[in-house]
């Protein structure tokens, strides 16, 4: 009689770790940090059509770097909870918190039961009406919340970048201040141009709906160089966060799932 085929499940969770950080760290870094307009979320993209920087509700963003079709489906699952949410109760109950647990449950669940670990890190942030009292929740791939108290890197060589940042970054400048010191940090050595930059703020004088994008000219304003057609410069081996979503992988109605049995227990 032949015996089974065993792996020790410490083994198996340190290899679904393992590769979840290389695919996430072969993408390129995102930074979100608070300013004193609100909160301002930067990314190095050089596509023109994808986005990793996305709006969920009046006054929380969502952030994801990774595989962008894995984190596409898990933003478009928080925009079907916050809205169901806001109509089922009100749109003052819809809040980062809750978003953030209900994903680190569809995430950890993922990593823990299914073959394949989701090769994403994502970010929820909620700005508040007063200065000091912003929100961002780093989300990692196996599910860890990590509450974030005015800034955050993902992705890529987040160690380095985030040292670079933390070195410049002061929470009371201005998002023009902080965007230049976030794209100075992404940069490193290289020099890095608007069209390559993806940046939005969450601006808390805008009212309810605080999301707000930064055009290229604003971007190159804050950083000191012209903007230029990202076709000419967009390099061609892109990695995956950049390409178009193949397949998908994720089965976004568990996650929706997930996300509404959330809804219920919040309340």
């Amino acid at each position: 009689m032949s015996m089974p085929f065993y792996v020790a499940p410490e083994q198996v969770m340190k290899d679904r770790a393992d590769y979840a950080r290389k695919g996430i760290a072969r993408g390129r870094s995102l930074i979100a940090a608070v300013c004193a307009d609100g909160i301002l979320l930067c990314a190095e993209n050089p596509s023109a059509t994808l986005r990793k920087i996305s709006e969920i509700y009046d006054r929380i963003a969502f952030a994801g770097v990774g595989r962008y079709n894995e984190f596409d489906q898990l933003r478009v699952a928080g925009v079907r909870h916050a809205d169901l949410k806001g109509y089922s109760y009100s749109r003052e109950d819809v809040d980062a918190r809750s978003l953030a647990n209900a994903y680190a449950q569809a995430l950890g669940t993922t990593f823990t039961h299914e073959m394949k670990p989701l090769e994403v890190e994502i970010l929820v942030a909620e700005v508040a009406a007063e200065d000091g009292r912003d929100q961002l929740f780093h989300i990692l791939y196996d599910g860890t919340v990590i509450d974030e108290p005015t800034r955050a890197v993902l992705g890529g060589d987040a160690e380095v970048i985030a040292e670079r940042f933390e070195a410049a970054h002061d929470p009371s400048a201005t998002t023009t201040e902080v965007l230049a010191a976030a794209v100075a940090a992404l940069a490193g050595d290289r020099t890095l141009g608007a069209e390559v930059i993806e940046a939005a703020v969450l601006d808390r004088a805008n009212g309810r709906r605080t999301f707000r994008r930064l055009s290229d000219d604003e971007i190159a304003a804050a950083i000191g160089a012209p903007a230029e057609d990202p076709a000419e410069d967009a390099p061609a081996d892109a990695p995956a966060e950049d390409e178009p979503p193949p397949a998908g992988e994720v089965d976004v109605d568990d996650i929706d799932a997930v996300l509404e049995d959330d809804v219920d227990d919040d309340d």
